[in-house]
C-alpha cells in the first residue's frame, strides 16, 4: 500500500477553497429556486459546471503544487541550515544534559576546527556546572574564562511542542521535548578595552596634614619653612611616580589627581606616603601625620570628588594618619597606627554648641539615646544633654534599655527624685510611639544606628544630632543634621561638659547630674589612666566645682563578689598567643548583672601582665559573642574589631558577632592577627 502524502495547515486550506465556494453556490441556487424556478435552474447548472471544472483543476495541479511545496521546503531548509552554519556568531543546539546535538562552523573554529558533535559542553568548558543548564527563565547568560579568553554564553530554551504549534507548514506530527540553543561571544577584547577604559579614569584625592599647627609650634621658627618644604616634597615624590598631579590648596591641604590603574600599586604598598611623611624630622618631637581621602568609581568627576571629600571626612573622623578609599559604596582603610592628637583649642566645641542650640530651639521635644547596654559614659552624657535641653526650655526624655549595675543605681536614684518628670526615662518602643516630626533625636556615645538602644528611633526621627568620641566606620548615621565626632576626647561625657560651658545661659547642673557625668569620664578613662588629656582634667575640675563627690562616684564602681570572682576566673583561664596577645573567655553563670562588663574588666586587667600588648575576652550572651578588645602601645584593636563588624578606639574596641560559635570566633581573631603581622600591619 502506497503512502499518501498529505498537505496540512494553511496550504491545505487554500487548496480546498473552491470546494467551499461550491457549497456556497449550491445553497444560493436552492434559495433562488424557491422564488424563481428558471433562474434557479440556470444558476444550479452554472454551479455544477464550476464544481466539475474546479475538481478537474484540483486533481490536475495538486501533484505539481505538492512538488513545488516540497522543493521549496527542501530549499528553504538547506538555505536556513547554510545560513546558520555560516553565521558569524558561534551557534549550536544541545540537550538538557549538555550534550551538543549540532553546532555551526564558528563554534568549531573556536576549537581549531574540531567537530564538537556528541561532546558535552561541560567537557569543553569545565567552569559550566550542571545547575547552569537548569534554566530559571527563557534565557540565561553567564561569563566564563577559558584558555586565557573570556566568553559570554547565552542559553535559550526551545520547546518542540511550541515550535510545531506555531509552524504554518507542519509536515510532521506534533511532539514533545526540549532542547537548548546556545551562542558564544568572545568578549576578551571587549573586556580588555573596558579594563583599559577603567584604568584611564581619573581618581581624585584630598590630603590633609592632621597636626599642622601642633607640629609647627614644636619646631624652631627658622626650621618651619624647611619642614613644610620636606612634607611637600615627600607627597609630590610619592604621587609623581604614578603620574599624579599634586596641587597645594592651603598650608595643610592638597588636591591630587591620578589614573585608576595606579591604585592597586598604592594599595600594595599600603600608601607608603603615610610613613614617608611621618619620618620627616626637623627637630619636631611630634611626628607629622597626614590623612588621605580617595574617591573613585563615580560616573563623573564631580561624583568622584564628592566621594573623595566623604573619604577624607571619614579618615579624619577615625583619628587621621590613614588613607580611606571610597570606591562607590565600598570603603577600604589603610594605616591608622597613630593615636589622635588632642587639640588644645576649644573653638570647635564652641561652634558646635552654638549650632546645637540653634537647631534645638526650632524643635518641640528632645529624645536622648545612647548605645545598647548603656554604660556610665553613655548615661552620663545623656543626663548632661538632658540638662542642656532643660536650660534652653525644651522637654527632654532619655531612652533606656538594658544596662549595667552601676547605671541601674543611677537610674533608680534619678527616679526617686521628685524634681524630675515621670517621663524622664522612656523605653525604646515608648519613645517611638511618642515621637513626632517636630521632635529631635540626640545620639550620644555612638554613631552607628545599629548599635543604638533603639535603632527604629533613628529611622523615624526627622532631625538627628550625633555626639561621639569613637572612630567612625562606614555604617555611620549619615542623615544627621549635626554630627560632632571628637576622637581626642576621652569620653562622650567630656564632650557634653565642654558643650555645656558654651551654651549661652549658665547651665545649673545638680550634684547628682555632675556625678553622673564624672562617672562617665572615670569609666572611659579607667580611673583617669587611659586616653586622658588636658581637657579631660578641665572637664573633671568643672564637675568638681558643680559638687561631684569623687568618693561617692568611686563607690558606684565597686563590684559584687560574684562579679569579682568571675573576672578573676576569666583572667586565670587566659592563654597567650604569639607571646604578646592574651585570649580568654567568660561564660556567664546567670548571677552577674552585666556579663559583658565583667568581660571588659577582665580585658583591662590582662593588659597589666608583662609583655602583653593586646587582650581579647569573649563572652557569649543573648545568642551573640561579645568581644572586648584592649591594647597598649601601637596595636590598633579598632581595625581588628572592624573586621568583625565592631569598632571603638585604637586601644579600646569591641564587637558583637551573631550566629557564631565561641571557639570559631577565637580562631578567626587569631587568623586575623597572624595575617596582619605577615602584612606588616601589627
Amino acid at each position: 500500500m502506497k503512502n499518501k502524502k498529505k498537505v496540512r495547515g494553511r496550504i491545505s486550506q487554500y487548496l480546498r477553497t473552491p470546494i467551499y465556494w461550491d457549497v456556497f453556490w449550491f445553497i444560493i441556487s436552492g434559495i433562488i429556486l424557491v422564488y424563481d424556478y428558471k433562474v434557479g435552474l440556470v444558476l444550479l447548472g452554472c454551479s455544477l459546471l464550476y464544481m466539475v471544472v474546479s475538481a478537474v483543476l484540483y486533481a490536475r495541479f495538486k501533484p505539481t503544487i505538492l512538488k513545488h511545496l516540497v522543493n521549496f521546503g527542501t530549499q528553504y531548509g538547506l538555505v536556513q541550515r547554510r545560513m546558520l552554519n555560516e553565521l558569524d556568531i558561534p551557534y549550536g543546539l544541545m540537550d538538557e544534559s549538555g550534550k551538543i546535538l549540532w553546532s555551526n562552523q564558528q563554534v568549531n573554529n573556536l576549537f581549531e576546527g574540531e567537530s564538537l558533535k556528541h561532546l558535552n559542553i561541560m567537557d569543553i568548558f569545565p567552569d559550566i556546572k550542571p545547575e547552569f543548564l537548569q534554566l530559571e527563565k527563557d534565557q540565561n547568560e553567564f561569563h566564563i574564562e577559558h584558555e586565557e579568553k573570556i566568553y559570554k554564553i547565552v542559553l535559550k530554551e526551545i520547546s518542540f511542542k511550541e515550535t510545531l504549534e506555531s509552524n504554518e507548514f507542519p509536515m510532521v506530527d506534533e511532539g514533545e521535548g526540549m532542547i537548548i540553543s546556545f551562542y558564544i561571544v568572545d568578549e576578551t577584547q571587549i573586556q580588555q578595552l573596558e579594563k583599559e577604559t577603567q584604568d584611564e579614569r581619573t581618581v581624585i584625592a584630598n590630603i590633609y596634614i592632621d597636626n599642622y599647627d601642633e607640629v609647627l609650634q614644636d619646631v624652631e621658627a627658622t626650621r618651619r619653612t624647611l619642614l613644610v618644604a620636606l612634607i611637600d616634597r615627600r607627597i609630590n615624590i610619592y604621587f609623581s611616580q604614578y603620574d599624579g598631579i599634586v596641587r597645594k590648596l592651603e598650608n595643610d591641604k592638597y588636591f591630587v589627581m591620578f589614573k585608576t590603574k595606579y591604585i592597586s600599586k598604592m594599595q600594595t604598598n599600603k600608601f607608603a606616603v603615610l610613613d614617608d611623611v611621618k619620618n620627616v624630622n626637623m627637630g619636631n618631637g611630634i611626628p607629622v601625620t597626614i590623612s588621605i581621602g580617595i574617591g573613585m568609581g563615580g560616573e563623573t568627576l564631580q561624583e568622584s570628588y564628592e566621594l573623595s571629600t566623604t573619604a577624607i571626612d571619614m579618615a579624619l573622623a577615625r583619628g587621621g594618619d590613614q588613607a580611606v578609599l571610597k570606591d562607590g559604596n565600598r570603603v577600604y582603610y589603610y594605616g591608622g597606627k597613630t593615636k589622635s592628637v588632642e587639640k588644645n583649642t576649644r573653638v570647635k566645641s564652641r561652634v558646635k554648641a552654638q549650632i546645637f542650640r540653634d537647631l534645638l530651639e526650632t524643635k518641640s521635644d528632645i529624645y536622648i539615646m545612647g548605645h545598647h547596654i548603656g554604660d556610665n559614659d553613655s548615661f552620663g552624657a545623656s543626663i548632661g544633654m538632658y540638662r542642656i535641653c532643660k536650660t534652653i526650655g525644651k522637654n527632654a526624655h532619655i531612652v533606656i534599655g538594658e544596662m549595667g549595675s552601676s547605671v541601674k543605681e543611677l537610674v533608680d536614684t534619678f527616679r526617686e527624685e521628685e524634681v524630675y518628670e515621670d517621663d524622664l526615662f522612656l523605653t525604646g518602643p515608648e519613645a517611638e510611639a511618642k515621637m513626632d516630626k517636630n521632635d529631635a533625636l540626640v545620639v550620644v556615645d555612638v554613631s552607628r544606628a545599629g548599635y543604638t538602644e533603639h535603632p527604629k528611633l533613628v529611622e523615624k526621627a526627622q532631625c538627628i544630632v550625633v555626639f561621639d568620641h569613637h572612630r567612625q566606620t562606614s555604617d555611620v548615621i549619615e542623615n544627621a543634621q549635626l554630627s560632632y565626632i571628637e576622637l581626642s576626647a576621652s569620653s562622650a561625657s567630656e564632650m557634653v561638659v565642654e558643650i555645656m560651658q558654651y551654651i549661652k545661659e549658665t547651665v545649673k547642673l545638680s550634684k547628682m547630674e555632675a556625678e553622673a557625668l564624672y562617672s562617665g569620664i572615670m569609666i572611659d578613662t579607667n580611673n583617669f589612666t587611659d586616653r586622658t588629656g588636658v581637657r579631660t582634667f578641665e572637664a573633671a575640675a568643672y564637675l568638681r566645682k558643680k559638687g561631684a563627690d569623687i568618693t561617692k562616684v568611686r563607690r558606684m564602681f565597686r563590684e559584687d563578689m560574684a562579679d569579682y570572682k568571675a573576672k578573676a576566673k576569666a583572667i586565670e583561664n587566659a592563654e597567650i598567643y604569639l607571646g604578646e596577645f592574651a585570649f580568654s573567655t567568660y561564660i556567664p553563670n546567670g548571677q552577674e548583672e552585666s556579663p559583658t562588663v565583667v568581660g571588659a574588666q577582665a580585658a583591662n586587667e590582662l593588659l597589666n601582665v608583662r609583655n602583653i600588648k593586646a587582650s581579647f575576652v569573649l563572652t557569649p550572651y543573648n545568642d551573640q559573642v561579645y568581644i572586648s578588645a584592649r591594647s597598649i602601645g601601637k596595636i590598633n584593636v579598632q581595625t581588628i574589631m572592624e573586621d568583625f563588624g565592631g569598632g571603638g578606639h585604637m586601644n579600646l574596641a569591641g564587637a558583637q558577632v551573631k550566629d557564631a560559635e565561641l571557639l570559631e570566633v577565637i580562631d578567626q581573631i587569631k587568623e586575623n592577627i597572624s595575617r596582619r603581622i605577615e602584612e606588616g600591619d601589627l
